[in-house]
């Protein structure tokens, strides 16, 4: 599957995208190198991947390295916490960009990433466990023409209406 490039122009062009023209344009946060790291076409296989094969939202197959990323690191770092939340929200944009345009839809649902680690004002605000230190959730999505396999939910209600239960007397 061919892979998806989003420009800046593209960006400040979509509904969602266009709000976030500050974070587009602050020379400190490192939105060109979040579109450099989201136009690769591995990462964005993995982003379906992970939706595909382990019912996990796309940033999830990406969030570790995304999160190692020098320039993105220090930019989420930031104890500014509304510059670093805009720019996670951002991410947020890009992914959903990238994943309408490759036939994906977004469900209304969201996926955990991490737990986040108790107030101090002190210091940015990161998680305390979970697969991601600075995101907390991100959004889920399914395919347009439909998921090649059903989740574990799906089949355990079907299993229960089509299996007898047996009494426990």
């Amino acid at each position: 599957m061919p892979s998806v490039t989003i420009t800046q122009e593209m960006f400040l062009k979509d509904n969602q995208g266009r709000t976030f023209s500050d974070v587009v344009n602050d020379p400190e946060q490192s939105f060109t190198a979040v579109l450099e790291f989201f136009n690769d076409s591995n990462r964005q296989r993995r982003m379906k991947e992970s939706e595909i094969h382990h019912d996990r939202p796309p940033m999830a197959g990406v969030i570790r390295e995304l999160e190692s990323h020098p320039a993105i690191d220090r930019s989420l770092a930031d104890i500014h916490t509304k510059r670093s939340k805009r720019l996670r929200q951002a991410v947020g944009v890009v992914v959903r960009m990238i994943m309408a345009a490759s036939g994906w839809q977004k469900t209304g649902r969201k996926g955990s990433l991490g737990v986040r680690a108790s107030g101090n004002q002190s210091a940015p605000t990161h998680n305390s466990g979970g697969l991601a230190f600075w995101f907390i959730r991100a959004e889920r999505y399914n395919r347009v023409e439909g998921m090649p396999y059903r989740s574990v939910r799906e089949r355990c209600q079907n299993l229960e209406t089509t299996v007898p239960q047996k009494s426990l007397n």
